[in-house]
């Protein structure tokens, strides 16, 4: 299934563009929410593929380097080390990675430019030189390097934002997001499974959908009475003067308790605040976390909030 934060962020974003449309239709922003969700799977799939275009790249050097005219006895015996990287192998022979870049058109033809620039950045980093060096070995270390170097040198890469940007700017809103995907699905890989196993491909996409859009929904219909509830448990504070951001994520929270009867409420408290540290001020995880305490424990005296089955773990 994708990552829920990964679905609670795209309903953050929605709402908040509804607030900020002055009446727009809510029909539009949910459906733009949904678009939004596979738009940003196109991303990660585009991303991964880097990946088999990194190795390509590397394998091309490689026979360059033998075909010189005079190569010297490293030219002729190199190390095939990154290369030979069983996590980097996996993903570049990805049956499943291959068919969905395919189907959703997102590979890397005509980026020959910043393909060879990401290609060089990799190569003069000081992970990719010790990993080379053999400093590090082993699976921990072989999957260690892929996470590094896309985390730190190709994630960061400025031409890299310059080209999601020109694709689509929702692309480059979603960036943070996709690389996130990106990243657990380095770090979920394993050698013995036949695929890599790309995130939601295997999840109930109805599931999904039907969580996003009681969300959205519900957040929307209990408006009213929950700002008067965050506002009255927000000393000094009228609802009109709390931040967009601050409300829509305690508002958001507040229809998740009493909705989804599965979720525990620890686990809905952290995700708002793990949330707010992304998308609101720095205080924000705070005050939300204070305010949503109080009204938890409210909720749970008065009865609004039942949980069953894992909905009623707090560990």
């Amino acid at each position: 299934m994708l990552n829920r934060r990964f679905l609670r962020t795209k309903v953050f974003q929605a709402l908040y563009a509804h607030e900020q449309s002055a009446g727009g239709s809510a029909a539009k922003s949910e459906k733009e929410m949904l678009l939004g969700v596979d738009r940003t799977y196109d991303l990660y799939v585009h991303l991964l593929m880097l990946f088999a275009e990194l190795r390509r790249l590397a394998e091309n050097r490689i026979e360059e380097r033998k075909a010189k005219r005079m190569p010297s006895r490293e030219d002729l015996d190199p190390s095939r080390r990154f290369v030979d990287d069983p996590f980097l192998a996996k993903i570049a022979e990805s049956r499943q990675l291959l068919a969905e870049s395919e189907k959703r058109k997102v590979g890397w033809v005509g980026e020959r430019e910043l393909l060879n620039q990401l290609y060089k950045l990799v190569e003069a980093s000081k992970e990719y030189k010790e990993y080379m060096a053999g400093e590090a070995s082993g699976e921990a270390a072989d999957r260690a390097l892929l996470k590094d170097l896309f985390v730190e040198h190709i994630a960061q890469c400025e031409g890299l934002h310059e080209h999601v940007e020109s694709r689509s700017i929702h692309w480059l809103e979603d960036l943070d997001l996709a690389c996130t995907m990106v990243v657990r699905t380095l770090e979920t890989i394993t050698l013995a499974q036949p695929d890599i196993g790309l995130a939601g491909l295997d999840a109930d996409a109805g599931e999904e959908r039907q969580f996003m859009t009681t969300l959205y929904r519900n957040t929307i219909a209990a408006k009213e009475a929950d700002e008067a509830l965050i506002a009255a448990r927000a000393s000094n504070w009228e609802a009109d003067r709390i931040a967009l951001s601050d409300m829509l994520l305690m508002r958001m929270a507040l229809t998740e308790a009493r909705s989804f009867d599965q979720i525990p409420v620890k686990v809905t408290l952290n995700e708002y605040i793990e949330i707010a540290k992304a998308y609101s001020t720095p205080k924000s995880k705070t005050f939300i976390n204070g305010i949503l305490d109080k009204l938890f424990a409210g909720m749970r005296e008065d009865g609004t909030i039942r949980k069953v089955g894992r909905g009623l773990l707090e560990s």
